[in-house]
């Protein structure tokens, strides 16, 4: 069949119209649950199911640098928006949270090799169920990379789309099936979770804890308050100070006095030993209204103060103005004298209000900026992905090195990148919006093509080949490891419920099931537990395949 448009026209209009058909499927819920981006992938298994039946072919070429890009796009702006948060996920709970999703991960790689050892299942196949099961495309991307790399033909590397296709759907439906069971099984109260996670998190592990105290130690009287044990460049700051009926900034050199009152910003257990060195707390508020100080929150915009400490910056002592928070990327930290900032960050001040304009004429204060896309940085992040990603990796153990391929390698680097922040003159820091949309827009090229590209035998596998026995693998995958790892979380780990939804979801990365969790309480739980575990179970679900692969493709069929 010839129509009057060229290749890349055809090729084109075929993507858009998968996207498009796509997102709208993907809108479409019941009960709150829907395909979400997944319906790219079908919309895209239709056109090119009605395609094949039509005779119209599609530029492979074209078809492989576009599935590639858009899944370059996709991991890329993943690790920028967690890379400021990437290393601290591990400390308090979310080590125990990721504890527990590493061993949801390693419970899919297991169901997946026992599955090779019974089941007669190409191993394209085989890396593609898997990445269906739990709902991982960038999984999915990595392993047609290294399938293509080991040297099998692009019709069996497409059969690995077909298997994600199958194990897909039961993949969202497994997560949501794993969380009524655990409910059911521990006849769990939600009332009873969301009072527990509230009482256990009631001083918020977001927000640093303030403490208002009274200093009544006699040995610190009329001293100065540089000379107070641990009260500068230690964790806790004192934003403001009341002596007598007067609201003062609280310099190094001002002389402390009995009576004096101190508003002090920091980690709990620091806050409670300054308590012990200073006084008693008290209940008084010492708000600035109606005083010559106040208060502002400022972004850093400004190129010159990034990687800066606050000691360099020398806003206290150069404009009486005292930083007492810095808030960055929804995470508050403490205002140290070591602390740098970074593109973004939004530092709350306390001081009169012509230092504290100064001050904002230092950092930028540009809100506006703040909405600007920096594109060198950004192409110059994805050149040193893919750079870092066709590095050669030998590993013990492996009969070929590994590699973090299209994939791995610009997900690393937007990690280390997005943590770094800035350097020389590349600003990694992206607005939210701009990253939402250019993440969707690579995770949409992606899908689109691999529907299409499978979708010429989707239904032929479905209907007369091995298509429902590869559901039945995707489910074993799915099911096994989610109810496994959530009652052991449960029983031994005393897990939260609503906490541990968030992680069954996060382990899957999949935001239809989160969605569903968050329905469920108004804690923010689910949340929490989510993001605590979403980057490294998204390192370790491209990587999994990517072994698989060479492991298995290494050993042959007959190693078990």
């Amino acid at each position: 069949m010839s129509l009057p448009l060229s290749d890349i026209a055809l090729t084109t209009m075929a993507l858009c119209l998968a996207g498009a058909l796509g997102l709208l499927l993907g809108k479409i819920q019941i009960r709150k649950v829907g395909l979400g981006i997944g319906g790219v992938l079908f919309s895209g298994i239709l056109i090119g199911h009605l395609a094949s039946r039509a005779g119209i072919e599609f530029d492979g070429e074209v078809m492989h640098f576009i599935r590639e890009l858009g899944l370059i796009l996709f991991v890329y702006t993943i690790g920028i928006q967690v890379g400021p948060s990437f290393f601290s996920s591990f400390a308090k709970s979310g080590l125990k949270f990721n504890l527990a999703a590493i061993g949801i991960v390693l419970g899919g790689v297991a169901m997946t090799l026992v599955i090779y050892a019974l089941a007669d299942l190409p191993l394209p196949v085989l890396v593609g169920v898997m990445s269906g099961a739990v709902t991982n495309t960038p999984g999915l991307g990595a392993a047609q990379q290294v399938l293509g790399d080991a040297g099998f033909p692009a019709s069996e590397v497409a059969n690995s789309g077909t298997g994600y296709a199958m194990a897909y759907p039961f993949g969202i439906l497994g997560i949501l099936t794993s969380m009524f069971v655990i409910r059911a099984v521990f006849k769990i109260v939600l009332e009873r979770e969301e009072a527990a996670y509230k009482a256990e998190n009631q001083s918020g592990e977001e927000a640093l804890p303030s403490m208002n105290i009274a200093v009544t130690n006699a040995n610190l009287d009329g001293i100065k308050l540089g000379d107070v044990p641990d009260l500068f460049d230690h964790g806790v700051v004192a934003s403001r100070m009341k002596q007598g009926d007067e609201l003062v900034v609280p310099t190094r050199d001002v002389i402390l006095h009995l009576g004096d009152c101190l508003h002090l910003v920091g980690p709990k257990e620091k806050l409670q030993a300054m308590k012990l060195i200073l006084g008693r707390e008290i209940d008084a508020a010492m708000t600035t209204k109606g005083t010559r100080l106040t208060w502002s929150r400022l972004v850093v915009t400004k190129e010159r103060v990034l990687g800066k400490s606050l000691r360099q910056l020398a806003f206290l002592e150069g404009n009486g103005v005292t930083v007492s928070r810095i808030n960055r990327a929804g995470v508050e930290l403490p205002a140290q004298a070591s602390s740098t900032l970074a593109f973004g960050d939004i530092v709350t001040v306390v001081g009169s209000q012509p230092d504290i304009d100064a001050v904002a004429h230092q950092l930028g204060n540009e809100n506006a900026r703040l909405q600007e896309v920096h594109f060198p940085a950004l192409f110059f992040g994805i050149a040193l992905g893919v750079l870092l990603g066709s590095i050669p990796l030998a590993v013990p153990g492996l009969p070929a090195p590994l590699k973090l391929g299209l994939a791995g390698g610009p997900l690393m680097a937007a990690i280390l990148l997005g943590r770094l922040g800035h350097w020389g003159p590349f600003t990694w820091y992206m607005p939210p919006a701009a990253n939402h949309a250019l993440r969707e827009f690579g995770i949409v090229l992606f899908l689109a093509v691999v529907g299409i590209v499978a979708g010429d035998r989707f239904f032929d596998t479905l209907f007369h080949g091995d298509g429902l026995s590869w559901m039945g693998y995707g489910i074993l995958i799915t099911l096994v490891p989610l109810l496994v790892v959530g009652v052991i979380a449960r029983v031994v780990g005393k897990f939260n419920y609503l906490s541990l939804c968030g992680v069954l979801a996060g382990s899957m990365t999949d935001p239809p099931a989160l969605a569903f969790a968050v329905s469920m309480s108004k804690t923010g739980a689910a949340s929490v537990a989510y993001v605590s575990v979403y980057p490294l179970v998204m390192f370790l679900r491209i990587l999994a395949p990517q072994v698989l692969v060479l492991v298995l493709a290494g050993m042959g069929a007959g190693a078990f």
